[in-house]
């Protein structure tokens, strides 16, 4: 058989972070999961049995972390600061990837599950 795609993906991380237009969500701050999908090229993982042959997840996942601690006015500046850092991270492995940022309950006057952004990219 012959290997047509790669993905390693994180879903449902929990933050509670202080993202939003409006001082009062700055201030109070609210719930957020973050999902990420990456397809990579990984195939030398698979024989190494090597961090060093993949994209760690831990290591996504300590990017996330580090960038949801940084407050912005807009769920898209953080999913592209995500985004980023990712591929800073682990460069030409990637071949795609989307990251989701979702806000638990946003102020929207009515009530709300959730608002979220989905940001997918393409080398």
């Amino acid at each position: 058989m012959r290997i047509i795609g790669q993905t390693i993906s994180l879903s449902g991380l929990r933050f509670y972070a202080y993202h939003g237009a409006e001082v009062q969500e700055a201030v109070a701050g609210a719930w957020y999961r973050v999902n990420i999908d990456i397809c990579a090229d990984v195939r030398n993982s698979m024989d190494s049995d090597s961090l060093n042959d993949t994209v760690n997840y831990a290591r996504v996942a300590s990017i996330i972390k580090q960038q949801m601690e940084i407050p912005s006015k807009l769920i898209e500046h953080v999913a592209g600061r995500i985004a980023s850092e990712v591929e800073k991270c682990f460069g030409d492995r990637i071949q795609s990837m989307t990251v989701t940022v979702i806000k638990e309950n946003p102020p929207v006057g009515v009530v709300c599950d959730e608002s979220s952004f989905s940001l997918s990219l393409r080398r």
